[in-house]
Formats: structure tokens, sequence, C-alpha cells
């Protein structure tokens, strides 16, 4: 596990999200919408969620395919969901996401938080998105969460690890540059943003330093790592922003479903009304 400081203040920070916002879009119109829907996971991760509720965000994925031709990335739901999900979709390339390993807050044991990724992936999770144990992260007890990240990576299997770092309650770019690069260590396929469930989701701002520690660990090993954005991205123009952030930070080479996520439920609407 390497730790490297993050050579970035926050006045850099703002002064870097300036001079994107005001370059133009990477694609054209068009292009951008589809992208962004390509990029989406569907989500519905709430307490009344049951095979109904799942059975028919699944459908709508489907629908999106079928009358524009673009969908989204994957469904994300509940681990008692899984098996539903992956059951609607059978046969179509937008893949099954779960949450678990003890989402959104991560207070649990790690063997129970790896029982759970096990269950989920035996019922067809294609990918995990799994939150890390903020409170031992803050205390500075980098190493469990390193040990937790890589047993619930290797209980994944061969399915996708995307892991949540709670940017809103590591507050500072320091804490964030540091969980991304654990994470990235660890065996991350994604790092991502937030669960959604707290007041300070995604920023641009912990959007731009996870993707510096994406860019420093690709120079230094050649290994692509992904990233997801969730929470608070309700619009196509806070999409596109944060298409712009990807574009000039990362490039080109990022510009798809295996390497950026969009966690969203109300954006794809907005988005696939936007599409001629």
């Amino acid at each position: 596990m390497t730790i490297e400081n993050y050579p970035y203040t926050t006045e850099q920070i703002a002064h870097r999200l300036q001079i994107v916002h005001q370059r133009p879009n990477p694609l054209s119109e068009q292009d951008m919408y589809r992208f962004i829907l390509s990029s989406i996971d569907l989500t519905t991760l709430e307490g009344t969620d049951n095979d109904q509720v799942v059975t028919e965000l699944c459908q709508k994925a489907l629908d999106f395919k079928q009358q524009k031709n673009c969908m989204p990335a994957a469904v994300c739901v509940y681990p008692p969901f899984v098996y539903t999900a992956a059951k609607v979709l059978q046969g179509n390339p937008i893949t099954v996401a779960s949450v678990a390993g003890a989402f959104p807050a991560g207070q649990s044991p790690i063997d129970v938080k790896v029982a759970e990724v096990r269950y989920a992936v035996e019922q067809g999770a294609d990918e995990i998105d799994m939150v890390i144990s903020r409170g031992t992260f803050l205390k500075g007890d980098y190493q469990t969460v390193y040990d937790e990240i890589r047993q619930i990576k290797e209980a994944c299997k061969t399915a996708k690890l995307k892991v949540i770092l709670e940017t809103g309650e590591l507050k500072t770019p320091k804490n964030i540059f540091i969980a991304s690069q654990i994470a990235i260590d660890a065996g991350a396929d994604f790092i991502k943003t937030s669960t959604g469930k707290i007041a300070v989701n995604a920023t641009p701002e912990a959007f731009i330093v996870m993707m510096d520690a994406i860019k420093f660990h690709h120079q230094n090993t050649g290994k692509m790592v992904g990233i997801k954005a969730a929470g608070g991205i309700s619009d196509p123009d806070t999409a596109i922003y944060y298409v712009k952030l990807l574009h000039n930070v990362l490039g080109s080479d990022w510009m798809n479903r295996d390497h950026f996520r969009i966690g969203a439920s109300r954006l794809a609407t907005k988005v696939f009304e936007k599409i001629q």
C-alpha cells in the first residue's frame, strides 16, 4: 500500500474547476446525452423497495433501449433484489449492480460484510458497490481499511468492485486522496464518491481529487481504474459538467461505461427526454 501526499491546495482545485467550466464540451449535445445515459447506474436504494419496484426499474431501463437504442450501464439494487433484477435483465447488456457490505454506514464486522457480498454475487450481481469504514479511516487505521477492501474484492470473484469513499464525511482533499489510493491499491475497479445517503454527496472538488489519484496510479502502473459520481446529480447540466471534468483530467480513454459511471435515479429520464 503506497500513500502519497496530495499536491494541490483547495485554492488550486477551485482554479482548475473554473478553467474546466469555461472549456467547450468534448462531445456534441446529442452525443453527450447518449454518453451520459449509457454511463448511468439506474438506482433504487429505498427501504420501501420490493420485487415489483425493482422489476419496474429494470423494465424502464429496457424501455430506454427499445425506444432510442440507448440504455443505462447498470441497474443498482439492494442484495435481496439482485435475483429479480438479473432475471428481468437476462440476455441484455445492462449489468446488475448491488450495494453490499453493510451499505451505507459500513458498520458491521468484516465477516458479515463479506458474507453479504458473497450472497449478492451468488444471486447474480455483476458489480458490487461497497463503502469503506470511515470511522476506521478517520482514526488513521489505513491498514484495516485496506485489508477489508481486499477481502471484499476476493469475495467478488469475477464481479467488478466499486469502492465508495463517502467523500462528504472525509471532508478534506488530503483524506479523499489517501482513501482513493488505499481503495485503488486494494483492488478497486472503480472508486465512487458517495452513497447518496448523507447531506454532502458528490462534489466537483471531491471528484477531481479522486481523478488525480487515478491519474497518479495510471502513470505509475499503467492500470486504468474507473470512477463513479453518485448522489445529487439529478439534472443534465450537472452531469455534463462531470463529463467535462472527466475528459479534461483523465482524457478520452475514460469516456466509456467501463471507466465512468453516474449513480442516479431522476437523471436518467431527464437525459432520455433530450435524446432525439
